[in-house]
């Protein structure tokens, strides 16, 4: 059994490693690098479901391992490529708005969500993907939400990484469009783009646009972003649990379960410090966070790798129409700061 399982984990490992270094190299390219490494490599995921049936089967044991623990681990490794000192250099007022950005973006966008009729699980999935940092957010804040059905949370998963790569992506060529007209300076602009657009590589290619000003106003803008992570995961759980506890209360079922405490992203915070503080050269901190996106991206070629589109296509209009709306608020507060406060 055990011969069995180190075969599925291996064949896993080189399917979905195939995807995440493909994916990678895809994003240097003009125009792809607008969907971002992590989106290519779930789409590439996604793509190996043609491959034959009984080798799907067969690697099934290790994509789910692969999905589970090499999402942690790419997390961890994230946490070098946030430059705390570089976010303090920024000042109070970039975390700040970056809290309320956050803040209002999860809220609105779950709000609507389940107004307009999605599940708890997605809608919350969603509204993180958005307010936070895109797939990384979504796959960060996943394991907080405890289930019983695997299939549907991935179903859940891609949903979400789907709507922050779609409104992120469209959000993006619409702001390079209407610069003009927005009367920014390029620094502003560039606060706008990491405050606004959802995934790190969306922020790039726009503040990206108009020179090293704009592009290093929005790294340091979205990272402030990224920052928020570690309490927006730890505050979700919290969330989550407590609602489980109250809906076992109304049907007289068990009693409340352990809040889930997201250790990995103990390990995210204590890798930005180290990054942050001990004398790694630049070369040995790249090298770290293009580690982070290979595993980052094998765990969502494995999603990729498992999931049932034909529900999808049934369930993502609430949580799309949503996003669409929370967005465009989010670009409109990102505006109104960068003109009053930078």
């Amino acid at each position: 059994m055990s011969i069995m399982k180190t075969k599925s984990f291996w064949l896993a490992t080189i399917m979905t490693l195939i995807c995440s270094v493909a994916g990678i190299l895809l994003a240097k390219l003009p125009y792809v690098n607008l969907i971002g490494a992590l989106v290519l490599a779930l789409l590439l995921g996604i793509a190996m479901q043609l491959a034959p049936a009984g080798l799907r089967t067969e690697a099934k044991a290790g994509v789910g391992f692969i999905s589970n623990k090499f999402l942690r681990l790419g997390i961890i490794l994230l946490g070098f490529r946030l430059n705390l000192e570089q976010l303090a250099d920024s000042g109070v007022k970039t975390i700040l708005v970056a809290i309320v950005a956050v803040t209002g973006t999860i809220i609105l966008t779950y709000y609507l969500s389940r107004k307009f009729g999605a599940s708890a699980e997605l809608a919350i999935l969603s509204a993180c993907g958005c307010g936070v940092c895109g797939a990384a957010a979504v796959m960060g804040v996943s394991p907080q939400l405890e289930t019983t059905d695997e299939e549907r949370k991935r179903e859940d998963e891609v949903l979400a990484v789907a709507v922050v790569c779609v409104m992120g992506t469209v959000f993006t060529l619409i702001e390079i469009g209407i610069k003009p007209l927005l009367h920014l300076t390029d620094p502003q602009f560039g606060i706008v783009a990491g405050g606004s657009l959802h995934e790190i590589a969306h922020a790039v290619a726009a503040g990206g646009a108009f020179g090293e000003s704009s592009l290093s106003n929005a790294l340091i803008m979205k990272l402030s972003r990224v920052l928020l992570l570690a309490p927006v995961a730890l505050i979700v759980g919290y969330w989550y649990q407590h609602r489980l506890v109250e809906e076992s209360i109304e049907e007289h079922t068990a009693a409340p379960k352990k809040l889930p405490i997201p250790w990995f992203l103990g390990g995210f915070i204590l890798t930005s410090i180290l990054g942050t503080f001990l004398p790694f050269s630049a070369a040995a901190l790249d090298v770290l966070v293009q580690a982070a996106y290979v595993f980052l991206g094998m765990a969502m070629a494995a999603l990729g790798l498992s999931v049932n589109f034909r529900v999808i296509f049934k369930r993502g209009g609430a949580v799309f129409g949503a996003a669409a709306i929370s967005s465009t608020c989010l670009l409109i507060f990102m505006i109104i700061m960068s003109k009053l406060f930078f």
